[in-house]
Formats: C-alpha cells, sequence, structure tokens
C-alpha cells in the first residue's frame, strides 16, 4: 500500500487490503525479523478521545518495528485545554514525528488535518465517521477464521453512529460478501452508508431481529450501543441492552460461526460466550499489532 494517509476504507482496494494482511501475516509469524525495520523513527500520537487497544497497540507496534513514540497526553494536561486549534497542534507535533496518529471526537477531522500535514497520517477513529485500522486488524480476524470470500456476514448494534461498522462494511464490499445489518430502527446505518455501499454494488439487507438471519451466518459483529455518541440520553436509554448474545441464542448458530467485537463491550456479550469455540475478540483486539506493525511498515519505508 502507497498512500500519503490513510483516512477511510474508502480510498483501499482489495490488493491494498491482502498487502497489508499478507504483510501482517509474515509479522505475526516471525515478528523478531523486524525488530530493527524503523530503529530511530518516532509516531506522533494525538488521541483527543479515550481509547485503550488503539492507542496501546500502536506504540507497541512502533516499539516492535525498533521505533518509539512522541505522545500529545491527554486533552485535559495539554495545550487544548488553552485554546489551541487542531490544526496548530497537529502541526506542532509533525515537525516532531515521522507520522502521526489521529483520534478525534468530530467526524471529517482526520480530513481535515491530512490536507495540511506532510507526513503519513492515520486515522484511529474520527467521530462517528471511519476507523480504518480497526477495519483492517477486523478483516485479518475475519480471513484467519472465515476467509474473505463467499462470506455471509451479520453487523449487529449501533450501526447510526458505529464508525467501526461504517469503515468495515466499506471495505467488505472489495469481496464477495452478503451484508447483514441488525439494529433498532433507531440504530439503522445512516442513508449516506446504505447510498455508498449500493453504489459499491453490495449485497446488503437491513434486519431488526438476529433470529432472522443467525442460522445463515458465518461471521457476527457485535457492536455495544454507543452512549458517548447520543446527543440525546432518552434515545440511548430506549435502546440500551436491546440486543445481548448468550448461549441460548446461540443455540440456533453454525458450529462454526465466528462472533466479534471491536470492544470495549457492556452487556452485549455475555462473559459465558467466552468460553465457546465462537469467541474471537480477544484474538481480534490481538491481531491489531501484527496489522498496525504491517502499515506502520508500508508508510514508514520511504521516510
Amino acid at each position: 500500500m502507497r498512500h500519503d494517509h490513510l483516512i477511510d476504507t474508502k480510498q483501499l482496494s482489495r490488493q491494498d487490503i491482502e498487502d497489508v494482511l499478507d504483510r501482517a501475516a509474515e509479522i505475526d509469524a516471525d515478528p523478531a525479523a523486524f525488530g530493527d525495520r524503523h530503529a530511530g523513527k518516532l509516531l506522533g500520537l494525538l488521541f483527543y478521545e479515550p481509547s485503550t487497544r488503539t492507542k496501546m497497540s500502536f506504540e507497541t507496534s512502533i516499539k516492535r518495528l525498533g521505533g518509539d513514540i512522541v505522545d500529545m497526553g491527554s486533552v485535559e494536561s495539554s495545550s487544548v485545554k488553552k485554546g489551541e486549534s487542531l490544526a496548530d497542534t497537529t502541526r506542532v507535533i509533525e515537525g516532531y514525528a515521522d507520522a502521526l496518529v489521529l483520534r478525534h471526537p468530530s467526524q471529517g477531522a482526520a480530513k481535515m488535518v491530512s490536507e495540511f500535514v506532510d507526513v503519513p497520517l492515520l486515522n484511529a477513529g474520527d467521530g462517528a465517521g471511519h476507523h480504518p485500522t480497526q477495519t483492517l486488524l477486523d478483516l485479518y480476524t475475519i480471513r484467519e477464521n472465515a476467509g474473505l470470500d463467499d462470506l455471509t456476514i451479520g453487523i449487529m448494534g449501533d450501526l447510526k453512529y458505529g464508525r467501526t461498522v461504517h469503515s468495515l462494511a466499506h471495505a467488505l464490499t472489495n469481496f464477495d460478501t452478503r451484508q447483514h445489518f441488525i439494529s433498532p430502527g433507531s440504530l439503522k446505518l445512516p442513508r449516506s452508508v446504505r447510498y455508498d455501499l449500493h453504489e459499491a454494488g453490495a449485497n446488503v439487507r437491513e434486519h431488526t431481529d438476529i433470529e432472522d438471519v443467525l442460522p445463515n451466518l458465518d461471521v457476527l459483529y457485535v457492536t455495544r450501543i454507543q452512549r458517548e455518541r447520543f446527543p440525546d440520553e432518552n434515545e440511548y436509554r430506549a435502546v440500551a441492552g436491546d440486543y445481548r448474545i448468550d448461549l441460548e441464542t446461540l443455540e440456533d448458530a453454525r458450529d462454526d460461526l465466528t462472533i466479534m467485537h471491536p470492544l470495549p463491550r457492556v452487556d452485549e456479550i455475555a462473559p459465558e460466550v467466552d468460553e465457546t469455540d465462537h469467541a474471537k475478540y480477544f484474538e481480534q483486539a490481538h491481531n491489531g499489532i501484527p496489522v498496525r506493525m504491517a502499515l506502520l511498515d508500508s508508510m514508514l519505508e520511504d521516510q
């Protein structure tokens, strides 16, 4: 993959995706072989929202490639609290680093920043927009467990505000997949996302009940109802807890069903599911290391 920035999955072709996943598989098989690939390189972290897996896996990834980080730290301890703009903060940290990772609560923030920075920029989530590096580790997990063609995948939960959903749905249009979206009516896919998927020729169906489609699924991708994305607390309370996977739910599932979740979860997957062969969400989180190492390795090659 040779892009200056990774802002959303719509910019990725099937070949781009497969190149990253293949490189991730090489790293996964022999991580020590990549240990000094980018010695001396610095990755700038700008996280305007809380993060555990994404931030720590980027930090781990650059260190396992021989590099290190410069970290803006929390918004509360930075000059953002003094009123400094995103543009100014990014311009400053760009001067300290060889590549940048940005997470921001405003949709479109990464696209805006990409227009004036000269080092590679990776979007680590922009509001309800996109989260392309999460999608690539999701695709790696799917490929390892179920393949990426002739696949029936269900995506359940918060489809309106879920940026991981939007990114994954777009990326899956590069493959032979049938996508089923399961959500309450108030959390359906945004019209703009549905339009883009139809324009890309995606095979898309929408449901309100998981029982309608579960027996046909190869993969079930579960997302939490994201309280922080709701402009109205009453809207959140009306749907919270409506969609939950437990052992009783899975009685109608295929034996080889793969269950995924971008995490964190609240109560949408019962802990009892963790002990089944279906549960792949912790494996999915661990896959963030080889996949993000592969992305950084590619984007820093010519830096």
